[in-house]
């Protein structure tokens, strides 16, 4: 009988570890290993837990190393941003796992309220502000919304800087416009005014975009459905205790209140491939700023 008991006991152990797999996970917008255990380490360790597997951080320098990666089967995992993703669909046969809703993710383009720019029309031959290039929210997706008016890129002098130089650019007048996330609007707008300046009436939102597409964790193409599958399964089962690690990290509030969505369609990213042809990229084959 305790022999029988120990034969079943090691099956079940072998299949457990023949089940198992060691995977690579690249995140595109984070740069070194720090990085990425710091903000992602609690959200793969909570993932070994749910999925059996042994999930190994892969550093990528940029976008570019992150395709090249996934292509030459060096990488298993990417997780990417929407401008991202277009371009590695592109130009790899890489999969969506999940996606990772963000609330209140979209572009806002903004004003001082006592200008004269009131409209997109407005800012015809003025300097407008943005952020980090190839940037879905603070570059690419502002753009957008300002083209969604009949403005071009053409018929204003973009610049890009860091969101809080942008912000004292336009409080001097310097620029007439920022297009930012609207997440870090309402966070500039609250730091002014915490710290003796401007009230949040100064200022004017003359574009919205619609809410950007999804995050995605997108998975080679060498990795298999089964593999896959087990992933999308924990993110179903398990999916309180994974957007409690995944919040551990500091940068990764901006999926406070988020969900895993697995009903995704290539087709929900057209709107960032509007995007890439605003921007003078219309084969969406390269990353802009890279």
């Amino acid at each position: 009988m305790f022999h029988r008991i120990c034969i079943t006991a090691l099956t079940v152990l072998l299949s457990v570890t023949a089940s198992a797999d060691t995977i690579r996970m690249a995140v595109t917008d984070l740069v070194g290993l720090e990085s990425l255990q710091r903000e992602f380490g609690q959200f793969v360790e909570t993932l070994e837990q749910k999925t059996g597997d042994t999930i190994e951080f892969y550093p990528v320098t940029n976008r570019t190393a992150a395709v090249e990666a996934l292509r030459f089967k060096q990488v298993d995992f990417v997780m990417t941003g929407p401008a991202e993703y277009v371009v590695i669909n592109k130009r790899t046969e890489a999969k969506i796992v999940a996606g990772f809703s963000r609330p209140d993710y979209f572009a806002s383009v903004i004003t001082l309220a006592d200008s004269r720019f009131t409209s997109p029309a407005t800012l015809a031959g003025e300097k407008v502000a943005f952020g980090s290039v190839g940037s879905t929210s603070k570059h690419l997706g502002p753009m957008q919304a300002i083209a969604d008016y009949g403005v071009t890129p053409a018929d204003y002098e973009p610049i890009h800087t860091k969101l809080p130089i942008a912000w004292e650019s336009l409080k001097r007048g310097d620029v007439a416009a920022i297009g930012m996330n609207h997440l870090n609007f309402l966070t500039l707008r609250e730091q002014e005014q915490a710290n003796g300046g401007l009230p949040p009436g100064a200022f004017r939102v003359i574009a919205r975009g619609p809410d950007l597409p999804n995050d995605v964790l997108m998975a080679g193409a060498h990795v298999s459905d089964e593999v896959i599958e087990r992933y999308r399964n924990a993110f179903i089962e398990h999916s309180d205790e994974l957007i409690a690690a995944i919040l551990f990290g500091e940068d990764n509030q901006k999926y406070a209140g988020m969900q895993f969505l697995l009903a995704l369609d290539d087709e929900d990213y057209n709107y960032v491939r509007a995007m890439y042809d605003t921007a003078g990229y219309p084969e969406y084959a390269d990353f802009i700023g890279d």
